[in-house]
């Protein structure tokens, strides 16, 4: 597929920010974890100082911390610092694929440098995108613990054709049977929490206003790391001794608020655990894989 022109030359402008990195401190704080415990109705007492954090629940830490002032009328920081300065006004998160290597324990100096891998421009049913491939490792005392890596897509502003939800409803594919199950219906104090546990400012989160009027979704857009976190839970129950090595999530079609959807994992014949969510529709939101050992980088 390819750009318009004007996209092309943005998108080769762009690549100047390839290889950009960044390093961040953090401490992995027992109040930090606590809180996740709290979003997941987990009791939040066990985890005190030396206590391993659980896989996925890293997300509490290396919050972003632009000041007032940088913050753009979306509710993210400004474009143009670490971030590439996309002109596309949309940004969605669009996937991620971790290896957990070492465990973090509560107490920890946390450091994370983070680094822009790839910038890469498409042009899709709803117009020009342009993605962006950020990659972390994570430290914990000095020990590599978690590589990360986050697609983010920005995408054209959308016209009243192409405004999420308002298209003919696609049609569900045909899926396997799931070997496990949980139901998923968030409500916007759970949205709020995790927006606040992540310091996530992103307005579609939780103003609906904002979300309907000016990036014309039907209801607020329920975090793709709300979904992602809940199916790293459900791959855990799932996995031999509850452990996380590996997991790749990648989001399909957004998820509103006032919708009901489902976790549903799988074991594959390869030995893959396969997962994913459906809305009430049975129409899939988010597809990946998890495994119990961190492997090799795919």
């Amino acid at each position: 597929m390819t750009v318009s022109d004007a996209g092309l030359a943005d998108a080769e402008a762009l690549q100047a920010w390839v290889g950009r990195a960044e390093v961040a401190e953090d401490e992995a704080a027992a109040v930090l974890v606590r809180r996740v415990a709290a979003l997941l109705d987990r009791d939040p007492a066990p985890y005190v100082d030396g206590t391993a954090v659980p896989e996925g629940w890293h997300v509490a830490f290396f919050t972003p911390l632009a000041p007032q002032s940088q913050i753009g009328p979306d509710g993210h920081p400004h474009r143009g610092d670490f971030l590439p300065p996309v002109s596309l006004p949309r940004r969605m998160f669009a996937g991620r694929r971790l290896r957990f290597l070492a465990p973090i324990r509560i107490g920890a100096a946390l450091r994370r440098t983070s680094t822009i891998a790839a910038i890469t421009p498409k042009r899709g049913r709803s117009g020009e995108m342009v993605f962006v491939r950020v990659e972390h490792a994570i430290a914990a005392d000095g020990t590599l613990a978690v590589i990360e890596e986050q697609d983010i897509v920005y995408r054209e502003e959308a016209g009243v054709a192409a405004k999420p939800g308002n298209g003919a409803a696609a049609p569900a594919e045909e899926l396997p049977e799931p070997t496990d199950r949980e139901s998923f219906v968030p409500d916007p104090v759970m949205l709020f929490r995790y927006s606040a546990i992540t310091f996530n400012a992103h307005r579609i989160h939780y103003d609906a206003p904002y979300a309907q009027g000016e990036e014309g979704y039907p209801n607020l857009v329920v975090n793709g790391g709300l979904t992602a976190l809940k199916l790293g839970e459900l791959a855990k129950r799932n996995l031999p001794g509850g452990r996380l090595g590996r997991i790749s999530l990648r989001n399909e079609r957004p998820f509103f608020l006032g919708r009901k959807a489902e976790l549903r994992s799988r074991w594959e014949p390869d030995g893959r655990l396969s997962l994913w969510s459906v809305d009430e529709r049975g129409r899939v939101l988010t597809r990946g894989e998890a495994f119990s050992e961190p492997g090799s980088p795919e």
